[in-house]
């Protein structure tokens, strides 16, 4: 009798393990390229990680410079930029509409519209999948996409062209929208143009997409914003400042997206002395650590962050064992982050402290002029 139970409780724990195995996600790692130094454009990973390991599935090019991209909150769109679209119609840049499969995370061309200006590099999605938003540096403008019910891109609802310049002769004699960040209701977007020194804060109409003009923060001079990032709790926001290697700190008014000015941080040691421009910028999932990249340092900067009142604090650098990390990427679980290398052709993966915010080193891909990186988890 104790070895027919014994039999039964070994079968009955087999049996759940191999539940557990079976509903396991699937984890999926996507890197946008630029088409050079033989690049095959967008590379899709599975992301093993009980192992921190990285398995390419797949690479799928339709156009040149697959820059950036944005996967739709249901996990079964992505959409990327390219710098040139798949046909003389999109010589100037476009915005594709991949189908997700849901069993491999594999990508399949959905349909392809053009980015209604010049060097497009940046794509968001609204967090209700209702629309994706592009930037297009080139012309200084930015255009509002309705997502179809498959996934597919609809003509754009709306295309604003910025005007206006600002005080660095190199940069900034004319707009360069450089991205797009929605807040978490859907109901504003955040539009940094670096040539303006203004993040423009948009209403956007829910039904159509149409978007208009709510209010703006004008960035110091000659700082240049490039990215954004909102803080999980709403009430804080942080740009990046390409030019300045800054990051200016702001409180949010849920109510009408204004931003007002909180403070503003270095994103260097204080005995750098080299050339650097700042790139990319994240709040940790728990809201507790901001990490910027910069290029030319190397490096990601780490602040700790005051979940009541916004503010930095700083806890150190870490090298990104790679040169010119143009965007990077915290995992879901805020165990791992990932840095695309630009100019040494890798993908460098690091594990997170979550308590101390640091990160340790883990290992490398190779992935030639590596740009952007998202992250799915298949159900």
């Amino acid at each position: 009798m104790k070895l027919f139970t014994s039999i039964l409780f070994v079968c009955a724990a087999l049996t759940a393990s191999f539940a557990q195995q079976q509903g396991k996600s699937q984890e999926i790692i996507y890197v946008g390229t630029y088409s050079d130094r033989g690049s095959e454009g967008i590379y899709v990973f599975q992301f093993d990680r009980s192992k921190g390991a990285l398995k390419q599935l797949q690479t799928v090019e339709d156009g040149k410079n697959p820059n950036f991209l944005a996967v739709h909150p249901q996990g079964k769109y992505l959409y990327a930029v390219y710098g040139e679209g798949s046909s003389e119609a999109y010589k100037k840049g476009s915005v594709a509409a991949y189908q997700v499969d849901p069993a491999t995370g594999k990508l399949t061309l959905l349909n392809e519209q053009s980015s209604n200006g010049q060097g497009p590099c940046h794509v968001s999605v609204d967090p209700k999948g209702r629309f994706a938003y592009v930037s297009n540096y080139g012309s200084g403008s930015l255009a509002v996409y309705p997502i179809q019910q498959d996934g597919s891109l609809g003509k754009a609802s709306d295309v604003v062209q910025h005007k206006g310049s600002s005080v660095n002769p190199d940069r900034q004699k004319e707009p360069h929208m450089h991205s797009i960040i929605p807040a978490k209701n859907g109901k504003f977007i955040y539009a940094s143009d670096l040539g303006m020194d203004k993040v423009m804060v948009y209403a956007v109409d829910q039904k159509t997409g149409k978007l208009s003009a709510a209010s703006h923060a004008d960035n110091t001079p000659g700082a240049g914003p490039r990215h954004f990032a909102l803080h999980p709790n709403g009430k804080f926001a942080f740009s990046l400042e390409e030019l300045s290697s800054t990051i200016n700190a702001f409180k949010v008014d849920k109510a009408t997206g204004a931003l007002t000015p909180l403070e503003r941080v270095p994103m260097l040691p204080k005995d750098f002395e080299g050339k650097n421009s700042a790139a990319d910028i994240h709040v940790s999932p728990d809201g507790k650590f901001l990490y910027a990249s910069n290029r030319g340092h190397d490096s990601l900067v780490i602040y700790a962050v005051d979940p009541a009142t916004g503010k930095l604090t700083l806890v150190g650098f870490e090298k990104t064992h790679g040169a010119h990390p143009r965007n990077f990427y915290i995992d879901k679980k805020g165990e791992y982050l990932f840095v695309a290398n630009r100019d040494d052709d890798n993908v460098v993966e690091f594990r997170r402290d979550q308590a101390s915010g640091k990160l340790t080193y883990v290992r490398e891909v190779k992935v030639p002029m590596a740009v952007c990186i998202k992250q799915l988890s298949l159900k």
